[in-house]
């Protein structure tokens, strides 16, 4: 799938939900620059990869939030509005990369 069905939220997200979305990623982004300095101090691999999965784990949760809000919403309305099938086909496609 090349396109996605719509290009913005059926209902818009609020000023908090988005705030905290981005709250969660510059968390992330921090983490990540902590990896980079962990590099360049030479630390042990371990610690490292400890700090990788911690950010892996993040992510998916920022994910899991996301999609969480989707279905609420986008897939709900939808289904509603008669084009369930075609949301949810585009859901899978995309919790398919979630997966690899």
């Amino acid at each position: 799938m090349d396109e996605f069905l719509h290009d913005q939220p059926i209902k818009p997200r609020t000023n908090d939900e988005k705030q905290k979305v981005i709250n969660r990623l510059k968390r992330i982004e921090g983490q990540v620059r902590g990896i980079q300095k962990m590099v360049e101090d030479d630390r042990y691999c371990v610690d490292v990869l400890v700090q990788i999965s911690a950010i892996q784990s993040a992510l998916k949760n920022v994910g899991f939030s996301v999609t969480e809000r989707h279905i609420k919403h986008c897939v709900s309305e939808a289904i509603k509005q008669g084009e369930g099938q075609e949301t949810i086909e585009e859901l899978l496609n995309v919790m398919k990369q979630f997966s690899n």
